[in-house]
Parts: structure tokens; C-alpha cells; sequence
């Protein structure tokens, strides 16, 4: 029977051990480990989305990410963000009591509810978090043009 899958295992991409698969073997733990080794999603971010008369605004969480690692594409409707979060091998697996930091790849694309102005877009972060400005465009912002002859 097929297992659906929990809020928590689709944000970090987790794997239930207390299951097994039904075409393993369970006396056959090298298999059992290297296919759950195997087994990589996508995380996805976890955002809030939030306007401001001028602006839109999207916040989230990228500790353990250096910006340089950080893929940020915008359109005038959405926005995708990338990135990885590395592991640094300092404790081998055996000597661990307890896992539940996510390490891999992530991304997350949000629809905007309205256009923005791609070029005055800006992304800070700092502490771990990650903040966009996504300015707004005016829609009923009019210049005049001059006609040549």
C-alpha cells in the first residue's frame, strides 16, 4: 500500500525508515540502506508572501546557504528560488544520536498575485534570512512622448 506522505517528509524531503518498501528484502539491510540512500527530492522552502502598497514581498529561511549558493530567477509573475544547503562530513554517521537538519538541494516557486518591475527587484539576507522586494508595477503610470519630425 502506497504511503502518503506527511507535511514534514515533502518540506525536507525525509524518508520513513519504519517502513519498508514491499519488493525489499528486509535481511538485506546493504540494499535497504543503499536504496533509501538513493531516494533524493527536491525540498521546498517554506515562504510568506506579503504587499505593501508599492511592493511584494516574500521572506524566507536559507541559514547554512551562502548567497553565492543562492539562485534567485524572477518573471514579472513569478519567482524561483534555488539553492543547496552542503554538509560539512565532521561526524560520522554512526556517532549521530538524533537527525533532522535538511541537507540537499531546495526551490520554491511562488505565482505573484500581481505584476512587478523585474529591474527594481532586490534580495537581501541576513541571519539566514532571506528577503525580496518585488516592486509593483504601475499600471496606471503614463508618460508623455515626443513625437520627432
Amino acid at each position: 500500500m502506497a504511503h502518503k506522505k506527511s507535511f514534514f517528509e515533502r518540506l525536507t524531503g525525509a524518508v520513513r525508515l519504519d517502513e519498508e518498501p514491499e519488493s525489499l528484502d528486509t535481511r538485506e539491510p546493504s540494499i535497504r540502506s543503499s536504496i533509501l540512500d538513493t531516494v533524493e527530492e527536491e525540498a521546498q522552502l517554506t515562504v510568506d508572501v506579503f504587499q505593501t502598497p508599492s511592493e511584494i514581498i516574500i521572506k524566507t529561511m536559507v541559514a547554512g546557504v551562502r548567497p553565492d549558493d543562492l539562485d534567485v530567477a524572477i518573471t514579472r509573475e513569478s519567482v524561483t528560488i534555488r539553492g543547496e544547503r552542503s554538509e560539512e562530513k565532521l561526524v560520522s554517521e554512526e556517532d549521530y544520536f538524533h537527525r533532522e537538519l535538511y541537507w540537499g538541494s531546495f526551490a520554491r516557486t511562488i505565482n505573484l498575485p500581481e505584476e512587478i518591475d523585474v529591474d527594481g527587484a532586490e534580495a537581501t539576507e541576513k541571519h539566514g534570512m532571506l528577503i525580496l522586494h518585488l516592486p509593483k508595477l504601475d499600471k496606471n503610470r503614463q508618460t508623455k512622448l515626443r513625437v520627432k519630425g
